[in-house]
Order: C-alpha cells, then structure tokens, then sequence
C-alpha cells in the first residue's frame, strides 16, 4: 500500500529558536531523512559558513538522539512525533488524500461526527465548513432543489440554508422573489 506515496513524505522549513537567524529543513523521503541548514550571522567567523546537510536512513535515525533533540528544538515535539511515526511505517493515508474525495466521503457522516472531525486538524475544520460539502449535504437531503433555492444557497450559504427551517426558506425565497420582481419592474 506505501508504494503509491509520493517519494516526499514530508517537508518544513523554519528558522532556529531566538536568538539564531538560522534556517533548517527537514525533509522525510520513503527511505531518507534529510535535515539541512543555513547558518545565519553577522560574526565574521560564521561569515563563510557553508550550509550543512545530513542523511539518514529511517533506522539510523530512529537510533541517533542528537539529530530528534535538534529536530524537536527546531520543529517542536509534535513534528519529531510525525517523523517518528513515518520512519515506523505509519503512514496518515486519510490526510493524503485529496479535497474533492474526502468532501464526498465526509457528506456521508452524520451532524455529530461532522463536529467531531472538524475539531481533529485545520484541514478537516476548513471542509467541514465549505460551502462544497453543504451543498452535497444539502442536495442528499433534498429530493429537489429548485433554482431559487440554489440561487438562495449562493447568496446566504449552503451551510446556513441547511440549518435553517422549511417555513424560514419559504418566506426568504418569496422576499427574494419580490426584490427580483421590484427591481426589474423598476427598470423598465
């Protein structure tokens, strides 16, 4: 199943804890970690400093506890955890996966879950509160959407429209219709 992973796993770039203008890279390959750095300074001595650069394989760098220290002062514990996690062979196939595909996976789950996963990463938060995957919920739920209430979606939010009563829908719908009907009488 890991052979459709692309050979780049995961990549950051940062610059060093206060007071260091340094920068780094991690970069976690199928077989390698590389960690690369920039020594930034105004001190003659570091002037013609070159960038430096180490590769291991994923079992040498499980074992070698000065690179995770660096590691984890750079990028902090949690990407030290991820890195770990990758160099074990544990791969987070559901975050590989793209937009499109996870929007109609996730119109299948029901309000409370949606909650529940919106709160697990950034991404799962921004899909669960796009407008894409209110309008699969919604036309799942509808057996018929009229181009007034698509018209109404777009306008008010697809994600609004949902939560919003049947007898609410209908009297916006009929004031939109009337605002419709007021401006082209007005302009003719």
């Amino acid at each position: 199943m890991a052979s459709w992973l692309p050979e780049t796993l995961f990549e950051i770039v940062g610059q060093g804890p206060a007071p260091s203008k340094d920068y780094y890279q991690l970069l976690v390959t199928r077989s390698q970690v590389i960690f690369r750095w920039w020594k930034v300074s105004l001190r003659s001595e570091y002037r013609s400093s070159k960038p430096g650069e180490t590769k291991e394989s994923h079992e040498d760098f499980l074992e070698n506890s000065h690179l995770q220290v660096q590691i984890a002062l750079i990028f902090g514990e949690k990407i030290l955890d991820y890195v770990f996690n990758l160099c074990e062979g544990k791969f987070d196939y559901l975050e590989r996966l793209s937009d499109s595909l996870l929007l109609n996976i996730i119109s299948y789950l029901d309000l409370e879950d949606l909650t529940n996963l919106s709160q697990t990463s950034r991404r799962f938060s921004k899909l669960c509160r796009s407008d894409e995957l209110w309008e699969l919920i919604v036309q799942s739920a509808c057996d018929n959407i009229t181009p007034d209430m698509r018209a109404l979606a777009e306008e008010m939010g697809w994600r609004q429209m949902f939560f919003t009563n049947k007898l609410q829908l209908q009297r916006q719908i009929r004031r939109r219709r009337q605002r419709q009907e007021s401006q082209s009488s007005s302009q003719s």
